[in-house]
């Protein structure tokens, strides 16, 4: 009995602090925000091209791991082989930044692209060669060109908006390669150099 009667109170105290917590932001939510003269504190340009090379490391390290007799297995008939993700992301590169009118390269065919090859080394190949086009696209705009305004994508849509797709479009699809690798007993390779560290230090230690 005393054991329920502690629990009622913790899960009371729980609920008032969650509503009294709720309450502070709504009332913060109601105050008119002052006008923010202050410089940005995040510079996109370098953060995305950090975020990106890091990104593009893993794709290419994790390929590398990949059995070239592996890049057409799929995990269901519906869905993309290894060989169409990885190209799919170098298309996507082309494709993304098309859209605030980076020109795409010359013979890139975006329809047959994916299935174009089932070559490890050749798609290592358009693994880079995607990542060096999209770093000179990124390297290439100054902080205004990132804020200039692209209505055809919407009202308030600019080009910062788009090098955020292409983030986001890079991490998604390196956690679908992940799950590819697992679900063919592959363990990423930033996964066992965590893992060496990890037990080269245990090792120290002792």
């Amino acid at each position: 009995m005393n054991r329920f009667l502690c629990l009622s109170v913790v899960i009371a105290v729980g609920l008032c602090l969650s509503c009294l917590g709720s309450t502070s932001v709504l009332a913060y939510g109601l105050d008119e925000p002052a006008a923010d003269h202050t410089a940005p504190s995040y510079d996109m340009k370098g953060q995305s091209l950090f975020d990106l090379e890091a990104v593009q490391k893993k794709f290419v390290d994790l390929a590398n791991a990949v059995p070239a007799d592996k890049f057409s297995w799929r995990p269901s008939p519906d869905s993309r082989s290894f060989a169409e993700v990885f190209l799919h992301v170098s298309g996507e590169r082309y494709g993304i930044l098309g859209m605030m009118g980076v020109p795409k390269p010359d013979g890139f065919d975006g329809k047959t692209f994916e299935k174009s090859t089932t070559d490890k080394a050749q798609i290592i190949t358009e693994l880079n060669k995607s990542w060096q086009f999209t770093q000179k696209a990124i390297q290439g705009m100054n902080n205004a060109e990132f804020a200039k305004l692209l209505p055809k994508l919407g009202p308030q849509a600019n080009a910062g908006d788009v090098v955020y797709i292409l983030v986001a479009d890079a991490h998604e699809h390196l956690g679908q390669s992940v799950a590819y690798a697992r679900e063919n007993g592959i363990v990423p390779p930033w996964t066992v150099e965590a893992k060496k560290h990890a037990a080269e230090k245990k090792d120290a230690q002792k």
